[in-house]
């Protein structure tokens, strides 16, 4: 049997996920809550979280921070997920969270407004478990009312500061056919990003030492990619590409500080890349 640390908040979405996987009994499970410190209630989502972990007779990991409401969603984000993910590796088990359907149509439309190009539509690829993407927020609203299941409501939900609250508004507007569509494309574009991780994989090695020829003559584009699986997320896409100019151009012997704990050391035929944690 399998173990999953579930990230739960206290909303809707994750209620149901514990109640499913507590049901379905195919893993072992610890509920994982994390507090941001942002809203001045949020101690009462702790103790809720904290009281279903009892009901369910679960393990329950939780943290505050004092992050405060002027937090950016991106900073909050990174500090939750960095908690979440030390309470997986405690307990050698995989992270896995209420993620759905919307979630993805939302995460699509804020990186297409944020320019990130094809990536920006294969979101929440990653070594996280997402297991209710397979369902809309209505259909888990409706499992949580059949289900007589309580849960709190995020009064930050509301608020306009934060972009995703914006985007919801309007992607619930959405026609069902195009949000069909857009998931569909989500789908194959999840597949071709693993195609393209894979190539470059067998294209670079393992490292830590790369040919520099070899990313001065194929094209921009690829050597980019290549470059992008080499750092892994350290580094944001100018950066990358002050990083691929640096191999066409760098003296032997010189060493380039790239940024996000990224060092490239450069002889005449080669460069070796450091990531310093």
């Amino acid at each position: 049997m399998g173990k999953y640390v579930l990230a739960v908040s206290g909303g809707v979405d994750s209620v149901v996920l514990l109640d499913i996987l507590a049901k379905l009994k195919t893993h072992e499970l610890v509920v994982a809550h994390f507090d941001h410190g942002i809203r001045r209630d949020s101690g009462i989502d702790a103790i809720f979280v904290a009281g279903l972990a009892k009901k369910y007779d679960l393990p329950f990991e939780t943290k505050r921070e004092k992050l405060g409401p002027d937090v950016s969603e991106e900073k909050a984000r990174a500090r939750r997920y960095k908690f979440l993910r030390e309470v997986a590796k405690k307990h050698n088990a995989t992270l896995v969270t209420a993620h759905h359907a919307d979630d993805i149509i939302e995460s699509i439309a804020i990186n297409l407004i944020r320019g990130t190009g094809w990536r920006g539509l294969a979101v929440l690829d990653s070594d996280v478990q997402r297991l209710l993407t397979g369902l809309n927020k209505m259909e888990i609203i409706d499992y949580a009312k059949r289900n007589k299941l309580a849960w709190r409501e995020d009064s930050t939900n509301a608020e306009d500061k934060y972009l995703r609250n914006k985007i919801r508004r309007k992607t619930m507007r959405m026609p069902e056919d195009q949000r069909r569509e857009l998931l569909a494309l989500h789908a194959d574009q999840k597949r071709i990003k693993k195609h393209i991780k894979d190539e470059v994989k067998r294209l670079v090695g393992d490292g830590p030492v790369y040919n520099r020829y070899f990313f001065i003559h194929i094209n921009e584009a690829s050597a980019m990619e290549c470059l992008r699986h080499i750092v892994g997320s350290r580094l944001t896409h100018p950066q990358i590409s002050k990083a691929l100019h640096a191999i066409k151009t760098a003296l032997p012997g010189k060493t380039f500080d790239v940024g996000g704990g990224v060092k490239i050391k450069f002889t005449t035929r080669n460069f070796t890349v450091e990531l310093v944690k």
